[in-house]
């Protein structure tokens, strides 16, 4: 969701943005909608990717909205260009939401892509528009602000005096970690939203043979787009993965992903059988799947034996959750801001003082693998 972070500095400049869409209707209304808002600018409105490699380096794009199915140049044949001629560009791959646009699109995100969007059929009058006007104003913001973070600590890293630590640079209070609760988790659960489809791939193909308990996440995708994802976590750890089906029992080892537009929870039956629910209630955090509803069963459930992660991700699904779960005697580690690709939910449980560890996306996998693979090491 929109946050104060998401806007440029008092002063600085709004957002330069590229549309790249074959439908001169789409580029239109896309471009009217963004002009709107005084943080973003449109700077250039191409057809296909042809004419985006030509524009991008002279208008000096911060951002662009990059369309899969066009003709000339498709977008992933674009993409790598796209990035090898603009370091620190952040594309946003767009598309209309079929099996084939959504494995494109998650190619395109281990290819650099930043983040996606599911095109709805109309962008006019419907509330699917209206979700997607949001979506993509949001994206662009967190992600352009993600952007001009990373630039600044570049930026400081090179300056010749010392420069004072991100959480003080930025204005934050220091952060805080918890100790770590003694004893080994049951169940792992993860939730992540941009930048999370290459952070769990390369997650769960670290923790791989450690996975020795049920696994839970929810990572912000519509329909479709969560089935491929699955599929992809399971080939990469070797573990059974799929979405999570309603009435589903928890087995040990195995990979249960939110379905795009419902929620997955956690329930224990009267049995004392650990289950999956599925459910189709309001979002949370404008989201659904998100990340609190799963956290706080996890809770419930588990209480003290759960171990929580958050990944990348933009606003602070997951918060909320950590809190109950922290609440209930379990942990929680946050990805670090240098690995993320927008540093939002990890950010806001970090900053909220939930965190035990907040790590490197490199050093997750080991560090959880010492609690999921034969208890924890608490301090």
């Amino acid at each position: 969701m929109p946050t104060p972070a998401n806007k440029p500095a008092a002063g600085a400049l709004p957002f330069r943005v590229m549309v790249v869409d074959d439908s001169a209707v789409t580029r239109g209304i896309v471009t009217r909608w963004l002009e709107v808002d005084p943080a973003i600018e449109v700077v250039a409105s191409c057809s296909n990717g042809e004419q985006a490699l030509k524009l991008a380096s002279e208008r000096r794009c911060d951002i662009v909205m990059l369309d899969i199915e066009m003709p000339v140049m498709d977008g992933l044949t674009a993409l790598p260009q796209l990035l090898k001629a603009m370091p620190g560009l952040q594309v946003i791959m767009s598309s209309t939401l079929t099996r084939r646009n959504a494995d494109i699109s998650l190619r395109a995100l281990s290819l650099g892509a930043a983040d996606y969007i599911a095109k709805p059929e109309a962008l006019s009058g419907a509330t699917a528009a209206d979700d997607f006007r949001r979506e993509l104003i949001t994206k662009i913001k967190a992600l352009g602000a993600a952007r001009s973070a990373r630039a600044a600590r570049i930026s400081a890293k090179t300056e010749p005096a010392a420069a004072a630590p991100a959480s003080h640079a930025a204005g934050r209070a220091p952060i805080v970690l918890r100790r770590m609760p003694i004893g080994a988790a049951a169940v792992l659960a993860i939730g992540s939203s941009t930048g999370g489809p290459n952070a769990l791939i390369d997650l769960m193909r670290a923790l791989g043979p450690a996975l020795t308990v049920p696994v839970v996440i929810a990572q912000h995708m519509p329909p479709t787009f969560t089935t491929i994802l699955a599929e992809n976590i399971g080939r990469v750890s070797g573990r059974p993965c799929a979405e999570g089906v309603d009435g589903e029992a928890l087995k040990p080892g195995s990979i249960y992903v939110a379905r795009g537009d419902y929620h997955m929870t956690v329930t224990r039956d009267a049995t004392g059988t650990a289950r999956i629910a599925v459910t189709s209630g309001d979002q949370e955090n404008f989201c659904r799947p998100a990340v609190d509803p799963l956290f706080r069963s996890v809770a419930q459930v588990f209480g003290a034996r759960a171990l929580a992660l958050v990944l990348t991700g933009m606003g602070h699904d997951g918060r909320e959750g950590a809190r109950a779960l922290v609440a209930a005697g379990g942990a929680v580690f946050a990805q670090d801001e240098a690995s993320s690709v927008v540093w939002g939910m990890p950010g806001a449980v970090a900053m909220a003082g939930l965190c035990s560890a907040i790590l490197p996306l490199e050093r997750l996998g080991a560090e959880t693998e010492k609690f999921v693979g034969g208890g924890r090491r608490g301090t």
